[in-house]
C-alpha cells in the first residue's frame, strides 16, 4: 500500500474507534447511573482490574501490555469525569511521586487536590471532601512510611487499592551537568541517590528541601542549580532531565495505598491489611499470628508501631493474601479476634497495579 492510502485506512479506522469509544462511554454512563441510585461508589478497583486483564488477554500486538493499560486507564478516567465530578486528594504539592502514582491508577481526566499532610488526605476522604485519597506506605530501599500506618488507628477509611510505581529519580536542571553548583533534593531522594552524587557531584553544595516538586521550582530559578526529582516535576517546571535512573538501587520501588470508604469485593487476586494489639506477655505475638499459620494464610508484611497510648503497647501491621471474604482469611480473622485485645480489617484489595 501507497502512504496515501495507509492515512486513508487510518483515518476510517480512527472515525471506528471515536464512534465505539463514545457508544463504550454512554454504557459507562448508564452504569453510573445505577450505582448512584444504589448507592454503590462510581470507582470499582475489581471491575477495573478485570478490564485491564481482559484486554490484555485480547492483545495480540505490536501494541505492547504497559502501552495497552495506559491507553485504557485513560479511556476509563475519562469516562469517569463525565459520571461525576471526582476528586482525589493526595498527599504533597504537585508533581511529586505521590502526585504521578495518583495520575497512573485514575488518569488525567480527574480532579486533583494537593495535601500538605498524611493527616489532611485522611481528612479529606472522611469529610467526603475528596472520593479517594493516595498516600504512600512504603519504600523498597526506604522502608514504612510510619505516619500513614498511625493514621490507621483511628480511621474508619478503607484501603481499596494499591499502587505499585517503580520510582525513577532524575537530575534536572536548566544548564548541563558540568554547570552545576547547586543541588536541591529531598532527604528521602538524598538517601536513594547519595552514592551517585558522591560520584558524579562530588564539589556541588547540597540544599535539602520539603519536597521533590520543591527542588525542581527551586531549580528552575537558577541555571547554575540542579534538582533530584521524577519526570513529572520536569514537565511542570520546565526542566530538561540531564540524567534518568540516578538512584543507586535500580530495584527502587515505593508502594502507595488508595483510600476510599467501602471495601471492594473479592478478585480471586486480593491482599488484605490488618492491624491488631496483644496483651503486653511472653509469646503473645507467636500465640496471635497462628491462625494465620494454621490456615497457610501468605504474610507479606508485619510491621510493629508503637501505639501512643500507653507505654510499650505496639500495634502490629500485617498483610496476607486473599480477601476477608475468603474463608480461610475470615477464620483467621475470627481466631485473631479471640486471642487479641484489638483487630481491625484495613482493607481488601486487588494484589495487582
Amino acid at each position: 500500500m501507497s502512504l496515501s492510502k495507509h492515512r486513508q485506512a487510518i483515518d476510517k479506522l480512527d472515525a471506528r474507534i471515536v464512534e465505539l469509544l463514545n457508544e463504550r462511554t454512554r454504557h459507562v454512563l448508564e452504569i453510573g447511573e445505577i450505582k448512584i441510585k444504589s448507592g454503590h461508589e462510581i470507582y470499582a478497583p475489581h471491575r477495573e482490574l478485570a478490564v485491564l486483564d481482559r484486554i490484555c488477554r485480547l492483545n495480540d500486538g505490536p501494541i505492547t501490555q504497559e502501552s495497552l493499560r495506559a491507553i485504557y486507564r485513560e479511556i476509563m478516567s475519562s469516562a469517569l469525569s463525565l459520571e461525576k465530578t471526582m476528586v482525589i486528594a493526595y498527599f504533597g504539592p504537585e508533581a511529586t511521586f505521590t502526585h504521578q502514582a495518583a495520575i497512573r491508577k485514575f488518569g488525567s481526566s480527574l480532579k486533583y487536590t494537593p495535601q500538605k499532610t498524611i493527616s489532611d488526605v485522611f481528612n479529606e476522604v472522611s469529610k467526603s471532601r475528596a472520593d479517594y485519597g493516595v498516600v504512600p506506605v512504603e519504600n523498597s530501599t526506604e522502608g514504612m512510611v510510619t505516619h500513614t500506618l498511625d493514621m490507621f488507628v483511628d480511621s474508619d477509611l478503607k484501603i481499596v487499592a494499591q499502587i505499585v510505581l517503580p520510582i525513577q529519580q532524575c537530575l534536572l536542571g536548566k544548564g548541563q551537568k558540568s554547570s552545576i553548583r547547586k543541588l536541591y533534593v529531598h532527604p528521602q531522594s538524598l538517601a536513594q541517590c547519595r552514592g551517585w552524587i558522591q560520584k558524579h557531584l562530588p564539589n556541588v553544595e547540597i540544599i535539602e528541601s520539603s519536597s521533590n516538586a520543591r527542588s525542581a521550582e527551586l531549580a528552575a530559578r537558577d541555571r547554575s542549580a540542579a534538582a533530584i526529582a521524577g519526570t513529572l516535576a520536569a514537565e511542570r517546571y520546565g526542566l530538561k532531565i540531564i540524567e534518568k535512573s540516578i538512584q543507586d538501587n535500580a530495584i527502587n520501588v515505593t508502594r502507595f495505598l488508595v483510600l476510599g470508604r467501602q471495601s471492594s469485593p473479592p478478585t480471586g487476586r486480593d491482599r488484605t491489611s490488618l492491624m491488631f494489639s496483644i496483651p503486653h506477655k511472653v509469646g503473645a505475638l507467636h500465640h496471635s499470628l497462628a491462625p494465620i499459620r494454621q490456615n497457610r494464610l501468605n504474610m507479606t508484611k508485619i510491621e510493629s508501631r508503637p501505639s501512643k497510648r500507653k507505654a510499650w503497647e505496639y500495634f502490629f501491621f500485617v498483610d496476607v493474601d486473599g480477601h476477608a471474604e475468603d474463608r480461610p482469611v475470615a477464620r483467621a480473622i475470627r481466631k485473631l479476634e479471640e486471642r487479641c485485645s484489638f483487630v481491625k480489617v484495613l482493607g481488601s484489595y486487588p494484589n495487582a497495579d
